[in-house]
């Protein structure tokens, strides 16, 4: 069973039918946040999820609750909250790339205490958090002492994405040591070009993936949209998956779906270095899958293997 860490908010895309118009602009609401899609792109890839989230009992709350269970992923650990959602307000540029404007003072998903997420099973083999939960205070450093406390105890497996948003991140000396600190907490790190470019400006990406590895992960990944990915191979060398040519509708949820693949692959194979490279593969099938169509809508299992078979 993989547990998810995480946000689950409501991302509040502008209409087409409105976007173009001169008047008031139109917004359709729609189940998001990276560890919330993460979850959804695990269940729908077949692999046993929990949401361990803070999910509001507004009618955002329920909206995000009935789209989870409709996807498979087990909500018997989610927190029934009593702060609103958090909301993101999605905007697209002329080449379908997403960012994000949030709405997240006293919402439901940085609330965290011990006792909430002591709540997680005592027998979980993989957690995987990150993003905005991960370094949103006051939750960021609860979930953190969950983490440690859990590899003290039973042997777990922890992937981490921290999928950065600069604009929530006005401290990046702060932030820095907040991300590696997390790094140091996992065994399983991708994070996207843009994430290391703000993290670490001007510096050689290759390098910064050789430091979070001596940090503890033994798998570390860096995803670069149309040119694929890099990650380390067990001699410290970088190595290059190329990306899957496909015609892309929005890139909403791409990173999320990139790392759902990523789990899934390595759930089944186990965290050996043999296996990364085709673990790196499928995860970026996954991804591309997901950029064919609109917002975060990742594929099924058998979507996936449909797409893997030859011709």
């Amino acid at each position: 069973m993989v547990c998810v860490i995480g946000e689950a908010l409501i991302d509040l895309v502008m209409d087409p039918a409105t976007a173009g118009s001169p008047g008031p602009k139109g917004y359709l609401a729609h189940p998001g946040g990276s560890p919330f899609n993460v979850a959804v792109g695990l269940a729908r890839l077949g692999q046993p999820t929990e949401l361990l989230g803070r999910l509001a009992g507004d009618a955002f709350g329920r909206q995000l609750r009935a789209h989870a269970e409709a996807n498979g992923v087990d909500l018997g650990y989610a927190v029934d909250a009593t702060e609103p959602s958090t909301l993101a307000v999605v905007s697209l540029d002329a080449d379908r790339n997403a960012s994000y404007d949030f709405y997240l003072t006293g919402t439901a998903d940085w609330q965290w205490s011990a006792a909430e997420l002591d709540r997680m099973p005592a027998d979980t083999s993989w957690i995987h958090t990150g993003s905005l939960a991960s370094w949103t205070d006051p939750g960021a450093g609860v979930i953190a002492d969950q983490l440690r406390r859990r590899r003290d105890r039973h042997p777990v497996a922890v992937s981490y994405d921290p999928n950065i948003r600069p604009a929530l991140l006005p401290d990046h000396g702060a932030a820095l040591v907040r991300v590696e600190a997390m790094v140091g907490l996992a065994d399983v790190v991708k994070a996207s070009a843009e994430d290391l470019d703000w993290l670490y400006p001007g510096q050689d990406a290759d390098q910064v993936l050789r430091r979070w590895r001596s940090l503890g992960p033994s798998v570390v990944v860096l995803t670069d949209g149309g040119r694929g990915a890099r990650f380390l191979a067990a001699d410290g060398e970088v190595a290059t998956v190329p990306s899957r040519p496909v015609t892309v509708v929005d890139t909403v949820g791409a990173g999320d779906a990139f790392m759902a693949g990523l789990i899934n692959a390595l759930v089944r194979s186990g965290l050996s270095a043999a296996a990364v490279p085709a673990a790196v593969a499928e995860a970026i099938l996954v991804a591309a899958l997901t950029c064919a169509r609109a917002g975060a809508n990742p594929p099924t299992a058998a979507e996936l293997a449909a797409a893997q078979e030859p011709g």
